[in-house]
């Protein structure tokens, strides 16, 4: 598929077509999902997780024509939960709607959040680069947060306080101001749900560990609009720039939905 997105003609309903029908043995742990929480079961050996972000001195905004990307160039690393080794942050992006009734990829019991936030790690312990790691079963781990409409974020005004910098698709900015990666976290980390997922976009890659926190961070209606005034690939605003919940295989062991809470 040259060029995807998220239109009619290109958009997730067209992805499987061209990156799961055609390769054997994927379909069965795609994400995003629809989190039933009644069905979650409870894992007391996923313990803490631990954040060792280091603060970026300059940090490099991307509008890559999907979302917005900020990547990361200091050594910061997650481990804990789940996981197994150290895994490397790579950048972080965002996924939301046209409104704010709509927007974040999971959804918790049935409701939709009006954006969601993931922190993209590869697996260092294992590989040698995020290239490495992009499509093996173990490379990647995610952490979702969900972002529900309120009070100004001020961890998140730096970046849309830059976004100006980036409205056409691709095209590269900076802040120049020191960022700390921690800051974007809800304050609860503690409580989370986890399982062996995908990539939402293509390629899809089935090679993701997602962390899915249960309590969700407020950006204010400005600052949502501030990102629905991107221009994506298509030259349209960027909006409704996220893949909706997959059913889940119900014969897939893989799929259980861990919960680090009662």
């Amino acid at each position: 598929m040259e060029h995807w997105g998220y239109m009619s003609s290109n958009g997730p309903s067209t992805w499987a077509k061209y990156y799961i029908d055609n390769n054997p043995g994927m379909g069965q742990r795609q994400s995003p999902i629809d989190i039933v929480t009644s069905q979650a079961l409870y894992d007391s050996d996923l313990g803490a997780l631990n954040t060792k972000y280091n603060t970026e001195s300059k940090l490099c905004l991307k509008n890559n024509g999907h979302s917005i990307m900020c990547q990361i160039k200091s050594t910061s690393e997650l481990t804990g939960g789940p996981l197994k080794g150290d895994y490397r942050l790579e950048q972080f992006h965002l996924h939301w709607g046209s409104d704010d009734t709509k927007g974040s990829e999971h959804t918790i019991d049935g409701k939709k959040y009006a954006a969601e936030l993931h922190l993209v790690h590869w697996n260092a312990s294992k590989y040698k680069s995020f290239g490495e790691s992009a499509d093996k079963s173990d490379g990647l781990a995610v952490l979702g947060i969900m972002i529900e409409v309120g009070t100004e974020n001020q961890s998140f005004k730096s970046i849309t306080d830059n976004i100006g910098k980036v409205t056409s698709s691709d095209t590269e900015g900076q802040i120049d101001t020191s960022f700390d990666p921690k800051s974007l976290l809800p304050g609860n980390t503690s409580k989370y749900w986890t399982y062996e997922g995908s990539l939402t976009t293509p390629p899809l890659y089935e090679s993701v560990q997602w962390i899915v926190f249960e309590d969700p961070v407020q950006y204010s209606a400005d600052q949502m609009k501030t990102l629905r005034s991107l221009k994506d690939s298509d030259g349209n605003c960027m909006q409704d720039n996220y893949r909706p919940p997959v059913p889940v295989p119900a014969n897939e062991s893989q799929r259980k939905v861990r919960a680090s809470f009662k």
